[in-house]
């Protein structure tokens, strides 16, 4: 149920960043860079479902990732929890616990037999909802669910994730602009601090990160 005692933000980033290190859901690797789902490179890379088969980290963060949302939205917010499909759903299913309402999910497009839905589970008219992913680059992969959601009459104005890059600045203006709240755990600059602090790289690594974090665009248009 829902947890009575939490850290302050900046505590829960260091610690979630330490899980996900923990857990080797983080690589790192300048010289030969990762492809994003977007087609261009990163020398980061992170697998947040990883998380689902460490269950004491997992219940950990999920339990800040509901205490971040109640902080930021209030304790009285919502009527319904969504997961995107699929990273977002065993995550979702987790928070609905903790607050002890209903969940359910949302498709990236239709089925396409039956009853043709993007929402699987009950959701009507007037609930107000929030989405729940693993993660968000620029935000833009939300506003596809979050329509999803608002054509069945509910309202979605939150959604939750447990890592937010952060590092594009137009991510918090995207989602603003379609009415949504961003809430997440850490960021990349966490997960670099504290791979710094622990020496989980070396530092011809840690700096080859750096330089992409501090300008990605340019660091992706000179690779790409």
């Amino acid at each position: 149920m829902i947890p009575s005692t939490y850290p302050d933000p900046k505590t829960i980033a260091q610690l979630t960043a330490g899980m996900l290190l923990d857990i080797e859901a983080v690589l790192f690797n300048a010289d030969e860079p990762f492809t994003l789902a977007s087609g261009l490179p990163s020398p980061t890379y992170i697998d947040c479902r990883k998380l689902i088969s460490f269950p004491r980290i997992r219940s950990t963060l999920m339990d800040f990732l509901t205490v971040t949302v109640m902080r930021g939205a209030g304790l009285e917010a919502f009527d319904n929890v969504a997961g995107g499909e699929t990273a977002g759903i065993p995550f979702a299913a987790l928070v609905a616990e903790r607050m002890a309402l209903p969940m359910t999910y949302v498709r990236k497009k239709p089925k396409g037999y039956g009853r043709n839905a993007r929402i699987e589970g009950a959701m009507s008219e007037g609930q107000r909802v929030l989405l729940v992913e693993d993660l968000t680059t620029d935000g833009g992969s939300k506003l596809s669910f979050v329509d999803a959601i608002r054509e069945t009459g509910a309202t979605c104005a939150h959604t939750a994730v447990i890592f937010s890059y952060g590092i594009f600045p137009e991510t918090e203006r995207t989602l603003g602009d379609h009415g949504i709240t961003l809430h997440h755990l850490c960021t990349w600059w966490d997960v670099l601090a504290e791979a710094k602090r622990r020496g989980s790289f070396d530092a011809a690594t840690l700096d080859g990160v750096e330089d992409f974090l501090n300008d990605p665009r340019a660091w992706q248009a000179a690779r790409a």
